[in-house]
């Protein structure tokens, strides 16, 4: 069975899972687009050869009777009315972060999921199908270090738009720790409070960089998580996490070591889209098996999508008290109770 999937948003992401989904994964097509930029829509269909309708609006796409699932890769605030008509179509959905501009929005797609009583949704957090973080996952879940106690992570950018706002370290950046050091542990986040060290000489006068996020998990764990997006010499993500037998750590990318000029060095990524590309065809790749093998999709959940939601509005209120501010969730619903690891 082929799944058709319509594209709601072509811009660079939605135009990159378009290209994915053309050219590099099996099992799904993409049958239908639309953009609020129908020129912008056309351009995705003549780019890619498409055999695929354009519709004038998310609604008609959701409701054609040729698509089967949805890709939903529009602006932010417009993902929850898209996510809650596919629902009601009864149709799947793979939703590009954020789920929902608000908490209260994430909320309205848990329950009407749950009203539906199956599974259709699934989150784009992208870095639990990343190898490296796979690895720690399974270190972690065979026990190799015993309880995890303390959690370094880094996040950094070689430089930022002009647009990049303070707030945006979190729903932008800080986002994707957020959704991966939840599932690494499995342990909700209990308050959060957030630093902000001297600032780096390239950031711009509206802008707070680098800043730093001190959270503590249910169970004691302490996350140190640094946001720096004009650190100049590269796209880095690290991550270590202390336990009580031992320490493990994302491993670096691949690359050569060079000998040359007296020196012994590696090359470091300065695109995100490189370091994480494997990640983004193996996530929509599981969407797509799981719900050819199961009939559901097996990946992060809404009530993920509610967790990072909560917690990001608790970051950014932090940010802005400068106080350490509780993270209160709801109590996870029976419903998501076994769906919320990715399966890999």
């Amino acid at each position: 069975m082929t799944l058709r999937f319509g594209v709601i948003g072509t811009g660079a992401i939605g135009r990159d899972h378009i290209r994915r989904m053309t050219n590099t994964l099996s099992g799904g097509e993409i049958v239908a687009v639309t953009d609020v930029n129908q020129e912008a829509a056309k351009q995705a269909v003549g780019q890619f050869k498409l055999n695929a309708e354009i519709y004038p609006d998310d609604q008609s796409l959701v409701n054609a009777e040729n698509v089967d699932a949805v890709l939903v890769t529009s602006w932010g605030p417009a993902h929850e009315q898209s996510v809650l008509a596919a629902i009601k179509a009864g149709k799947y959905v793979f939703c590009e972060k954020p789920l929902a501009a608000t908490a209260a929005g994430c909320m309205n797609i848990v329950e009407a999921e749950i009203k539906h009583g199956k599974r259709l949704v699934q989150v784009g957090f992208m870095r639990r199908y990343d190898s490296g973080y796979v690895q720690l996952k399974e270190a972690l879940d065979s026990n190799m270090i015993g309880e995890p106690l303390i959690i370094r992570c880094a996040h950094r950018n070689p430089s930022c738009a002009e647009t990049y706002s303070t707030d945006m370290a979190v729903t932008d950046t800080l986002i994707h720790e957020i959704d991966v050091l939840h599932w690494l542990i499995d342990d909700d986040y209990k308050s959060v409070q957030a630093i902000f060290p001297k600032k780096t000489k390239r950031a711009l006068d509206h802008l707070q960089d680098p800043q730093i996020f001190l959270i503590e998990t249910e169970r004691g764990v302490h996350i140190h998580a640094e946001v720096f997006v004009n650190c100049k010499y590269g796209y880095d993500i690290q991550c270590e996490i202390v336990g009580e037998e031992g320490i493990i750590k994302l491993p670096e990318v691949s690359s050569i070591l060079i000998r040359k000029n007296a020196q012994l060095s590696k090359n470091i990524l300065m695109d995100w889209k490189e370091r994480f590309i494997d990640a983004y065809d193996k996530e929509l790749q599981s969407f797509i098996d799981s719900i050819r093998e199961t009939g559901e999709p097996s990946g992060p959940t809404a009530w993920d999508g509610y967790i990072a939601a909560v917690t990001a509005d608790a970051c950014v209120k932090a940010q802005k008290t400068g106080v350490r501010e509780p993270i209160a969730l709801k109590e996870k619903p029976d419903f998501y109770q076994d769906g919320s690891e990715s399966k890999r």
